[in-house]
């Protein structure tokens, strides 16, 4: 396999959208689009299979929820129960109205912190990481395609210069 890709740099989201569509159809592996916004439709353009983060956030969501109920049972049942207002605490589902707050934002505390947590991890973004962007203009209002090239380097640039590209290089792979 080659360590060689093309990269073609695009002025519109919706030409690249397009190239997109026309250099998978030719069999082409696209490694990587940058660009400087979400392009609406662009993932399922590339083939890219859908995420699973969502699970993630309901797994985080439901370890929030066991966390606040074991922490309020242990701190306001088992550990030093107290008489608030009139109301004993002898068991967990009598008080487990005035917990309902303190459960919810746990539940939401827990999700949001490690979905972060996970979307960096999963973005392999870290503190100090060098930002692999190989093109500085695509930060700003271009577009970038990289595409393998397998042998077939001419073949492939006259297709991306019928796409609409306005620049293309070849490059070796990042």
């Amino acid at each position: 396999m080659s360590t060689k890709v093309i990269q073609a740099l695009y002025d519109d989201d919706d030409v690249l959208l397009k190239a997109v569509k026309e250099v998978r159809a030719a069999h082409h592996h696209i490694e990587e689009v940058y660009t400087p916004f979400p392009v609406h439709g662009l993932d399922k353009a590339m083939g890219l299979a859908g995420t699973r983060m969502a699970i993630t956030a309901f797994l985080y969501g439901i370890t929030g929820l066991s966390f606040a109920v074991w922490f309020l049972n242990y701190i306001m049942i088992s550990d030093w129960p107290q008489n608030i207002g009139g109301k004993p605490s002898f068991t967990f589902y009598h008080n487990m109205p005035a917990f309902i707050p303190v459960m919810f934002e746990m539940t939401v505390f827990f999700a949001a912190h490690l979905m972060v947590i996970t979307f960096y991890m999963r973005s392999k973004i870290w503190p100090f990481r060098k930002a692999e962007n190989p093109d500085p203009r695509t930060t700003d209002d271009k577009f970038l395609m990289e595409v393998a090239v397998d042998g077939n380097e001419n073949e492939l640039s006259d297709l991306l210069k019928r796409t609409g590209a306005i620049e293309i290089k070849v490059n070796e792979k990042h």
